[in-house]
């Protein structure tokens, strides 16, 4: 029997308690589930049924975000909630919600025809979902995605957060170009630019240098970390990244919940995610403040580390012997057994990988989808992609290509030790989990965007799922799939030989 789960949190995140890695999710079923999956169930300390909103969601002000919360009205209401009653739009009245929290902050939509379109109220959903709603979240992304691809955000802009690419000496004088035609009297608005806290120091940046050249912009001028761009993402109003695809994904780690619009300049190696050229910066910049930008939701995935339960008191624990990963992940029985805590959430944009790290042996990893176990994989790792990873690690490593817009999970081994183990492309509503075995020789090492390993030990899963989240990515006017085939063709020389001669 197939019971609904209510995924939500069990810890509120404005007031963090000393156990909040032990203590971040809380999966329960509902009443009249007799049978219980005992991967599901964690320790919890608050009443079963309680139900608690995600702070984050009711703050935004992000306006893409915005707009995909619009999209989740119409989903059913979690175990406990009172549905709402929200305003019905037409589907011949070419309406958005664009609900923000500040009135400073209101975004405009238009459509091709210059006519602004106006906003309408809306729910705003926890954003752990249930399975069904998961599945329902992903149609309406797409959906959203569809219709943004057609039509011009208009942004009231006020903070601009600029990301640099690490460790490029280069980019510093870029960074300082842009940031001083962005503080200058001369644009439409005054806006406040945030760029990297290494940058107050920094000789080439020259902070005195630049206030005195435009005394205005003492208030202006700001300086960002990791841990403000985590902890307040709904301050930010669009997004500038210089560099390549690697400054991408730095962004989107940055901005683990809601992505503002993130404008790439194309300044690196690679070119999938960077759609302008710095060169014209000035008129990309003044046409998407002043016009409007055509955005794309990339889909992200959300990484839930699980930690088998024996080692919660002691990680180094052996006492494993006899238990079995996948019944507990599968199996069904009417105990209240407790088998697994979760320890940390990550949104990724391209893959989760779990390989073997430093072991000189294979990893030996389940695979599992929904309530299926698919196979027991022996390799080196595998890789579980994006649409918009597959041209990364899972093209390395012999996966399929697939356009970004496709709603698909992409799973490839590494080097895996047979010769039938062959990629498959599953649809993103299925939720993944790859574990690591009790009685696996070695314990395996996962990487979420080649950041944060982490090791897993017998007995340990990670779980993967379409997210709620996903990143705006902002286009070229007119190109919406164009570039990706172009980027295939230019950096990959996909598909380019030597012409084949005639018969004369």
């Amino acid at each position: 029997m197939d019971h609904d789960l209510v995924i939500h949190s069990a810890v509120d995140e404005n007031h963090p308690s000393d156990n909040e890695s032990q203590n971040q999710l809380e999966v329960v079923f509902g009443p009249d589930s007799n049978h219980r999956r005992k991967s599901s169930l964690v320790t919890m300390d608050k009443p079963r049924f309680k139900i608690l909103q995600d702070a984050h969601d009711k703050t935004t002000a992000c306006y893409v975000h915005s707009l995909i919360a619009g999209e989740w009205a119409g989903l059913p209401p979690r175990l406990g909630e009172t549905q709402s009653v929200t305003p019905t739009v037409k589907e011949e009245e070419p309406t958005f919600d664009v609900r923000s929290l500040r009135q400073d902050n209101v975004a405009a939509v238009v459509d091709g025809e210059n006519k602004t379109l106006k906003p309408v109220s809306t729910i705003i959903q926890s954003r752990h979902l249930t399975k069904r709603q998961l599945s329902d979240m992903a149609w309406n992304v797409r959906k959203l995605s569809k219709k943004l691809g057609s039509i011009r955000l208009k942004l009231t802009v006020k903070n601009v957060f600029v990301v640099s690419k690490a460790y490029d000496e280069s980019m510093v004088s870029l960074t300082r170009k842009i940031t001083r035609w962005l503080l200058s009297k001369d644009r439409d608005a005054p806006y406040n630019v945030y760029v990297e806290k290494r940058m107050e120091t920094h000789p080439d940046f020259g902070k005195l240098q630049l206030l005195q050249e435009e005394p205005t912009a003492k208030n202006r001028l700001k300086f960002w970390d990791a841990k403000l761009a985590q902890e307040q993402p709904h301050l930010f109003d669009f997004v500038i990244t210089l560099g390549g695809d690697g400054t991408v994904l730095y962004t989107s780690w940055l901005f683990q919940r809601i992505v503002p619009p993130v404008l790439s300049f194309s300044l690196g190696s690679l070119g999938f995610l960077t759609n302008f050229d710095f060169a014209d910066y000035k008129k990309i910049l003044e046409t998407a403040f002043r016009d409007g930008v055509v955005v794309s939701l990339r889909l992200r995935f959300e990484c839930t580390i699980m930690r088998s339960k024996a080692r919660s008191k002691d990680p180094h624990s052996r006492t494993l012997t006899g238990r079995d990963l996948v019944e507990e992940l599968i199996g069904e029985e009417g105990e209240d057994t407790l088998t697994h805590t979760p320890d940390g959430v990550y949104e990724i944009l391209n893959d989760v990988v779990l390989d073997r790290g430093p072991n000189p042996t294979m990893s030996q990893i389940e695979l599992f989808g929904d309530d299926e176990h698919f196979t027991t994989l022996l390799a080196d790792g595998i890789c579980i992609a994006t649409p918009t990873g597959s041209t990364a690690y899972n093209l390395a490593a012999g996966g399929s290509l697939s356009h970004p817009d496709n709603p698909v999970i992409l799973v490839t081994a590494i080097c895996a030790h047979t010769l039938s183990f062959r990629p498959i492309i599953l649809p993103d509503t299925i939720v993944l989990r790859m574990g690591v075995p009790y009685d696996a020789r070695t314990s395996s090492w996962a990487s979420f965007d080649g950041r944060e390993r982490v090791e897993l030990l017998p007995g340990d899963y990670v779980t993967v799922s379409a997210s709620r989240y996903p990143y705006a990515n902002v286009l070229a006017q007119g190109r919406r799939g164009e570039d990706w085939v172009h980027n295939i063709s230019k950096t990959l020389n996909w598909n380019s030989r030597t012409k084949q001669k005639s018969f004369k």
